[in-house]
């Protein structure tokens, strides 16, 4: 996925964490601050994209973006007052990454989730701007659109029911 869906995918699982049909059948779960959780989903690439840039590895998911941080990403759940947050926002990062790869086909692109423990020995290592005119056109890509055109979709109609609300 490209960097700013991550981002809208966090801001939408606090959206949808804090809805009140989806909150009521949660009660006992814990408030996820928005800028926490974005930040955990900004994390992976602003970790690994300069990494590859830099040529320090020789691709765009290593460390950040690597499942074997998983022990690190539970102790700052529980010593963090907003770790689980950004741990939930790294976490649906990975799991969006995995899934476009997946869908696109390349299945075994979704090493990068072990890495350095196995990596694919021929990864998709193209710069960033170059990534977006090849995902142009990909199943992901359709995938991402809808994304954001229901997130579009929920913002209009949020701000009509507010308009109801008021009295208008």
């Amino acid at each position: 996925m490209l960097f700013p869906t991550h981002l809208l995918v966090a801001v939408g699982m606090r959206w949808l964490a804090s809805h009140s049909r989806v909150r009521r059948r949660l009660r006992a779960a814990p408030t996820l601050s928005a800028g926490w959780l974005v930040a955990g989903a900004a994390l992976p690439d602003i970790v690994d994209k300069p990494l590859g840039a830099f040529g320090v590895v020789d691709t765009y998911h290593s460390a950040g973006h690597s499942v074997l941080l998983v022990p690190l990403a539970v102790a700052v759940a529980v010593r963090h007052r907003h770790g689980l947050a950004i741990a939930v926002g790294w976490g649906s990062h990975l799991a969006l990454d995995a899934f476009h790869v997946v869908v696109n086909g390349r299945a075994s692109d979704a090493l990068f989730l072990v890495w350095p423990v196995r990596t694919r020995s021929d990864p998709l290592a193209i710069p960033p701007g170059e990534f977006v005119r090849f995902y142009v056109g990909s199943p992901s890509f359709y995938i991402e659109l809808g994304l954001w055109l229901a997130a579009v979709l929920i913002v209009l109609r949020s701000q009509s029911g507010a308009g109801r609300e008021d009295g208008r």
